[in-house]
């Protein structure tokens, strides 16, 4: 069957006739870009109430190809089809792969500086499972002989000695070293059911391997594959890509960015998507209601750097996780971002969570309770949602018309106000992941609670410009004031 591009796949959806869907899907290449295409794929599949029951997403890399396989072999509950996914798969990798394995410690030790320690020991363990290795087997008296990968990151590897302490204190598991490609290829060649399916997303393949040219024989696969390379091909390649994503954001927040704004951009971020991404989303909160992103503004906000702190922090302060919120802001600071972007960071996602409080104890609020698993979400409380959504509008519309009536305006029809669409809960319904989190993080805070630290956050930009008090101690306040536990 044959291999299609990421660029293609809306035109591939949309001329797929019957829902005669392929058994394997194979999306590989940049990270970023596979996780969109197999939101669009898993959409198009399974839309709507038939995710609930119809969709299972196995971790291929906790040992888990074998229940996944099982899984792919059973009949679902209902009638229709039945999607397995093994996103961010391993498959392809392999112990003489050093590069690949290199990079999976680099993430490793990015998980750990970020005190993601869960994360960073699930990339240890992960690591261990393709080396076939224990954590005894890299400790530090042995480490030169059985971790043979060159890097810098192992020049001062007291973080590695940490990381294998608390793997070991909460008992972290090493995947059992199983030839998850022969059984995945045993599994595609012999097939399933009809009507069942296998999405895998990869960031590394092998057309080599017999494991591709099963799946190619039986599936289709969709290239995301992005040049890292330094090549004029490959850095015309890059600056198409990340051209089209910057596009794709500020057509969403109504801005624009000049070429020299640009530029400053890339030279800032690399070839990094997600990065790109997080900072021009930092832009725009930091822009308020200007339309044109500068040079100037991407100089005084952003920083070199290719993991953006700042969503961290915020983060850590909806989920009143005050010690890490306080190591993020640190770490920001001594960056070299501007606090007035931390502020309106913060005042974001505060606003954020507090427009989702408001739809909760609404009349449409019943679409939703504390807990909810993703899937009925998605089903339910974002269809509620879209109404929700749209009677807004539409009441923000009459006051409009009334307000211009009493004062005597009879002129054009105004463009619709930015603040209006920040009232706006599911702006981008085809991401509804983001949107189920905020809601997670909204049962944290009370409505009183959420006015509050909004009252406070006003406070603060008047203290920045005005007082002359340090910008770092009056975020902190504002930190260890939300954070507190009811």
């Amino acid at each position: 069957m044959p291999e299609i591009n990421y660029k293609d796949i809306k035109k591939y959806l949309k001329d797929v006739k019957n829902n005669k869907f392929a058994p394997v899907y194979l999306i590989f290449g940049d990270e970023y870009l596979y996780g969109k295409a197999f939101d669009e794929l898993l959409d198009a599949m399974l839309p709507g109430s038939d995710r609930e029951f119809n969709y299972e997403a196995v971790d291929p890399d906790e040992g888990n190809v074998f229940s996944g396989i099982e899984s792919l072999n059973t009949f679902s509950f209902l009638s229709g089809i039945k999607v397995v996914s093994f996103r961010d798969s391993k498959v392809f990798y392999s112990k003489t792969d050093d590069v690949k394995l290199l990079e999976m410690l680099e993430k490793a030790k990015g998980e750990y500086e970020k005190n993601d320690m869960k994360k960073a020991a699930k990339q240890l363990a992960s690591l261990l499972s393709i080396l076939n290795l224990s954590f005894d087997d890299i400790k530090r008296e042995t480490r030169d002989k059985t971790l043979k990968l060159t890097s810098d990151i192992l020049s001062d590897d007291q973080w590695l000695d940490k990381l294998i302490s608390h793997c070991k204190d909460t008992n972290q598991q090493i995947p059992p070293a199983l030839d998850s490609a022969n059984l995945l290829e045993k599994a595609i060649k012999k097939g399933f059911p009809k009507g069942n399916h296998l999405i895998i997303t990869t960031d590394l393949i092998d057309k080599r391997r017999t494991l591709y040219k099963a799946i190619k024989e039986v599936g289709i696969t969709i290239d995301c594959f992005i040049p890292k390379g330094e090549r004029w091909a490959d850095k015309k390649v890059q600056d198409s890509v990340l051209r089209e994503s910057m596009k794709m954001i500020l057509e969403q927040s109504g801005k624009r960015m000049d070429e020299q704004a640009y530029q400053e951009l890339c030279n800032i971020t690399g070839f990094d998507l997600r990065t790109l991404s997080n900072n021009l989303e930092i832009l725009i909160v930091y822009m308020g209601k200007r339309d044109a992103i500068t040079v100037d503004d991407v100089k005084s906000v952003l920083k070199r750097t290719k993991s953006d702190k700042v969503y961290e922090l915020t983060n850590a302060i909806s989920e009143k996780k005050t010690d890490k919120a306080l190591f993020y802001l640190n770490s920001i600071i001594k960056g070299g971002i501007h606090p007035l972007a931390v502020l309106g960071a913060i005042i974001n996602q505060i606003r954020k969570i507090l427009v989702v409080k408001e739809f909760t104890q609404s009349s449409m609020g019943s679409a939703w309770y504390a807990g909810m698993p993703y899937d009925h979400f998605r089903n339910n409380t974002l269809p509620a949602l879209k109404d929700y959504d749209k009677t807004l509008l539409n009441q923000l519309e009459k006051w409009e018309k009334i307000f211009k009536e009493a004062n005597g305006s009879t002129g054009q029809k105004k463009k619709k106000n930015k603040q209006d669409t920040d009232l706006l809960i599911a702006k981008n319904p085809n991401n509804p992941y983001p949107i189920y989190q905020t809601f997670l993080k909204s049962e944290l805070f009370t409505k009183e609670e959420l006015l509050s630290i909004l009252e406070r956050l006003s406070s603060a930009d008047l203290a920045f410009k005005t007082a002359g008090k340090n910008p770092k101690f009056i975020l902190e306040d504002i930190i260890i004031n939300s954070c507190q536990k009811r």
